[in-house]
C-alpha cells in the first residue's frame, strides 16, 4: 500500500506528463482555440475534450493499452479515417482563409454560428480518429501509471485527467483574451491558413508514417 506522499508523488508525476504530451500544437487544439476565440460552445467542447482524455488515460491504466498494441488492425483503419478527415478539415480552413468576405463576416460576428451538434461531432471525431492519441494517451500513459504501483496508478491517472482539464479550460477559455486581436479580418486568415497546414500537415503525416 502506496503511502499518502507517495501518491502525491504519482499525481504529481502524471500531471507533468499529461501537460508534457496535450500542450503541443494538434488538430484538436487548434480547433478548440478557433472555438474559445469566436466563444462558440466553448464549455461543451472543454467538456467533450477532458472527458474524452479521462476516458483513454484510465482505459490505458486499466489494461486496454495491451489490447491496443495487439490490434493493429484497428489503428490502421483509424489512421486512414482520421486522415481523411484531417485533409478535408484543412481544405475547409483553407477556404475560409481566402474567402474575404466570410472573414471580414466572421471577425464582426456576421457568419452564423455553427450548431453544437455540428461543434460536438467535429472535435469527437478530431479527438477519436486520430490514432496518436491512443499511442500517446493510452499505451504510454497507460505503461508510465503502471510503474507506479497498484494504487499510485491511479493516482497518476487523476494527475494526468487534471492535467487535460486545465490545458483545455485555459484554452478555450483563455483565447476569449484574443478577441481583440481578432476583431480584424487579417488575424482570421492567418489563424485559418495556420490551421489549414496544420490539419493538412497532420493528415499526411497519419498516411504516410505507420
Amino acid at each position: 500500500m502506496e503511502s499518502f506522499a507517495q501518491l502525491i508523488g504519482a499525481a504529481a508525476a502524471g500531471l507533468g506528463v499529461g501537460l508534457s504530451l496535450i500542450v503541443a500544437i494538434g488538430a484538436q487544439n487548434a480547433f478548440v482555440l478557433r472555438q474559445g476565440i469566436r466563444r462558440e460552445h466553448v464549455l461543451p467542447i472543454v467538456v467533450i475534450c477532458t472527458l474524452s482524455d479521462a476516458v483513454l488515460i484510465l482505459a490505458g491504466i486499466s489494461g486496454i493499452g495491451f489490447v491496443v498494441a495487439k490490434a493493429p488492425v484497428v489503428l490502421t483503419i483509424i489512421r486512414f479515417g482520421g486522415a481523411a478527415f484531417l485533409i478535408a478539415y484543412a481544405a475547409l480552413a483553407a477556404r475560409r482563409a481566402f474567402r474575404r468576405e466570410a472573414l471580414r463576416a466572421d471577425a464582426n460576428g456576421g457568419v452564423p454560428r455553427p450548431s453544437l451538434r455540428a461543434a460536438a461531432l467535429t472535435v469527437l471525431a478530431l479527438t477519436w480518429l486520430n490514432p496518436h492519441v491512443y499511442l500517446d494517451t493510452v499505451l504510454l500513459l497507460g505503461s508510465v501509471a503502471n510503474t507506479h504501483g497498484e494504487s499510485g496508478r491511479w493516482a497518476f491517472g487523476a494527475g494526468a485527467v487534471v492535467a487535460s482539464a486545465l490545458w483545455f479550460c485555459a484554452l478555450g477559455f483563455g483565447a476569449r483574451f484574443l478577441g481583440p486581436l481578432f476583431a480584424r479580418p487579417l488575424p482570421w486568415r492567418v489563424l485559418d491558413a495556420a490551421i489549414a497546414v496544420t490539419m493538412l500537415a497532420l493528415g499526411i503525416r497519419l498516411l504516410v508514417v505507420p
